[in-house]
């Protein structure tokens, strides 16, 4: 039997962790879970995942920080990040700016909410790149 893939949810929503957990786990992937940035980076050394879910709107680091920590760093550049956002509905709310996205190497950016299957197959697609 193949490994379970390990994904890191770095998300500071804890419903939508919580929902999203269980779709992963549904597969089954093994899914960690890290409230904030900083508690992101320390499961991405303790952990090594095979593939992390990364808000962008979350207290201590943001997304965007975290996301360039890990892509500059050799041990951890290969991980695919997704970048998960309600940054279009939220924009009012947060001192982020849009354009900051753009110059980031994550795999891929997924719009909350989002649905099941299309989550799955997006986690799919960047799993089997690595293979």
């Amino acid at each position: 039997m193949e490994p379970r893939a390990k994904i890191l949810i770095i998300d500071d929503d804890f419903d939508f962790v919580y929902a999203t957990r269980k779709v992963l786990e549904s597969v089954p992937y093994e899914v960690i879970v890290a409230s904030d940035g900083e508690e992101g980076l320390r499961k991405v050394r303790e952990e090594k995942p095979d593939l992390i879910l990364l808000d962008v709107i979350m207290p201590l680091k943001d997304g965007f920080t975290v996301c360039d920590e890990l892509k500059s760093n050799p041990e951890f550049a290969q991980i695919p990040v997704l970048m998960l956002t309600s940054f279009s509905q939220r924009v009012g709310e947060t001192t982020l700016s849009v354009s900051r996205g753009f110059t980031l190497e994550a795999e891929d950016y997924i719009d909350k909410p989002v649905k099941p299957a299309e989550l799955l197959a997006r986690v799919e697609k960047q799993l089997q790149k690595r293979k």
